[in-house]
This record gives structure tokens, sequence and C-alpha cells, in this order.
């Protein structure tokens, strides 16, 4: 299975996910998975190779290029997903892999999981325990990551689903972690957590957990208790939903709206749908998964509320909160309202202003600000 030719990491690229100069197809980390299973990928049967968490591809398109057939890949953010499919076509290697949600069928039969640890322990507890419930007895896990991003806490989570648990050297400040022996294993259920009379669940890698976040606590306070608006063709938005606590707080606030709520991480889809069920609201919150507010028709919602995310996987970034804010922009009619909660270290007010239209101070702490932009 080895290649005459090395693979070209410097021809990935991250579009359309945002870029910048810190954000990065691949790094030394994806290098060190793919070496460290060199010889277990080499040994792998067709079909039996999957990469999880593997951003824009590096990890399952390397694999192909190697020689790898039906290799199966997974990425929790759209525009990740989307980058994949994206450099698999540019390589030439569209019809060697196969992208896919994380679930039983993922992972079933898998020989070799190359897996990029994520950042929450939550989430790869949900991996580790679907990996061992449906991977082959023999699977072996190749989990690597940066060093300022892992922790000694995921060999111990590791160790609750698979009997042997290695550690590699490191290397250009990234390590791998080696999984074998898998047990006690089940697919991923939904943490439970409540805040006042508000349900919330929350898989792993859902933002905030199954609880409030301060910043989406101090929006929730001082959301209008009273909206005009809410109809089937101009309904209240939760954008950036996460696990859709403020889907669910807009719907029991005003029992007769239709709620829309989207995010691009297909674990904070299922969390926020878990979430409305859990508060009684599911028929009336719409939860998709999507890249902004594509699937929304401009000058066509009359409020939003947003808490935009920062990071794009672990780099601090402002450009997904820019983006975030041109489309609701877009997607709001004039005179609609996007209510947003920010770091107040991150100074938005301008690019609020110059972005969405006018825009007011409602609330601010020592940490967040709630401000309303109308669209002008």
């Amino acid at each position: 299975m080895t290649s005459p030719t090395a693979f070209p990491f410097e021809r990935l690229s991250r579009r359309p996910d945002v870029e910048g100069p810190d954000l990065v197809a691949s790094d030394a980390a994806d290098r060190l998975i793919l070496d460290e299973s060199a010889d277990l990928r080499a040994g792998a049967p067709t079909g039996s190779i999957v990469a999880i968490g593997d951003t824009h591809g590096a990890l399952a398109l390397a694999a192909a290029h190697d020689g790898a057939h039906g290799v199966r890949v997974q990425q929790d953010g759209l525009a990740g997903e989307r980058s994949i499919s994206r450099n698999a076509q540019e390589l030439g290697l569209s019809d060697r892999i196969r992208v896919v949600a994380l679930d039983a069928d993922a992972v079933r039969d898998a020989r070799v999981v190359l897996l990029r640890l994520p950042r929450s322990l939550d989430a790869l507890r949900d991996i580790a325990g679907l990996v061992a419930a449906h991977a082959s007895s023999d699977v072996v896990v190749i989990a690597g990551g940066r060093l300022k991003h892992m922790a000694l806490a995921m060999n111990d989570v590791l160790r609750e689903h698979f009997g042997r648990v290695d550690v590699s050297h490191a290397r250009q400040k990234s390590r791998v972690l080696f999984a074998r022996e898998p047990r006690d294993g089940h697919d991923p259920v939904p943490a439970e957590g409540r805040e006042g009379e508000l349900e919330i669940r929350a898989f792993g890698g859902a933002f905030a957990g199954a609880r409030l976040d301060h910043g989406t606590r101090l929006l929730l306070t001082h959301l209008p208790s009273h909206l005009d608006v809410g109809t089937a063709d101009d309904p209240l938005i939760d954008f950036a939903c996460g696990t859709g606590a403020v889907a669910a707080h807009l719907a029991l606030r005003h029992p007769t709206a239709a709620v829309y709520a989207s995010d691009q991480s297909a674990a904070a889809v299922a969390s926020a749908r878990a979430t409305a069920a859990a508060n009684g609201v599911a028929e009336r919150v719409e939860v998709v998964r999507d890249d902004l507010l594509a699937s929304r028709a401009a000058a066509s919602a009359s409020f939003i509320a947003l808490n935009p995310p920062f990071h794009s996987g672990a780099a601090l970034t402002e450009r997904l909160a820019f983006r975030l804010f041109a489309d609701a922009a877009r997607v709001l009619r004039p005179g609609g309202e996007l209510w947003c909660v920010w770091n107040s270290g991150m100074r938005y007010r301008g690019d609020l202003e110059r972005l969405v239209g006018p825009t007011r101070q409602v609330a601010r702490d020592a940490k967040f600000t709630v401000t309303v932009s109308t669209r002008r």
C-alpha cells in the first residue's frame, strides 16, 4: 500500500471553511498519526479504515493516496465536511473516500481508526464508546493531537472503552495515543441539564455541554419578552444554535411562535433537537444543519438571536463572527433585529454597525456584552 510519491499536504485547502494566517488545513499531528499508522493501514482490508474528526481531509485523503479504498471520513462541521469533498475532488481521490456521519455505520467493522483528538472529553467519550460498540474486535485507534491541546484525562477516557492504551514519543509538539481491545461500547446519549424551567441536552462536542454558558445566560435574561413575529414564514431564528437553549427558551416564552435553529455542527444539531424535545416544543422548533443561514432567503426574517463562536477548531479567530454577522444582515429584512451576545474583549460593536446597522448596547457585565442591531 506504499505510494511512490509523498502526499501533497500543501495542496489541501480549508475552503469553503474560514481561512486565515493561523488557520491551516493540516499540521504536524496529522503527519504523526499517518506515520504511526502506516503499517496498520498497509494491512487493512478495503473499507476498514475510518478517519474521525478529520478537519479538512488530511488523514482520509493521505490514506487513500497511499492506496486505501473505501475510506470513511467524518467531520462535525459542515464547512469542513465540504472542504474534505473539495480536496478529494482536487486530488482525484473522490472515488476512494466516503463522507459519513458519526454513527454506528461510520465505524462498523473498522480495523483502523485515525482520530484527531477533540477538545472536549465528552466528545472523545462519545467517539470511544461508539468505536468500541461497532468496530472490529481487533480495531486499533490511532488518536493524535497537538501537545498543547492534549491532557492526561484523554488516556483515562480511552481506557473506559479500551483494555490497552499506549502512548507514542512526541514529535514536532504532537503525540499519538494507541487504543486497542475494545470493551463496554455504546452509542452516544446526550448529557442532561436543567437551568430553571429550561431543559438542556448535549451530545459530546456541543458548546458548553448541558448547561448555559455565561454569555447565553446574559442574552436570555435580556431578550424581549414580547415579539409580534414568529410565523412559519418569519420564524424567530436561533443562529449558531449550539445545544438549542435559545431556541427552546424562545419557544417556551412565546408559545405560539415558530422557531428556526441553525448550526453547522452535527453534534449541535442533534443536541438542539434533543433539547427541543425535552422541553416539549419540538413541533414548533425546526433545527437544520447549515453553513451560516444559507437555506434562508434574503430579507426574510425579523428576529435573529446569535452567540457567535470565536474558535475554529482550537484556533481563536474573529473571522467566524464576521461571516455570521454578514449573513444575518443578508437574511434580516429592513428594520429586523439581530440580538447578539459577545465577549466584551472582542469589541464587535463597530463591526455590527458596519455589517448590519445601527447598534445599541442592551446589557454588559464583566465579561460579556449584549447588543441589538437594526437592519438598515
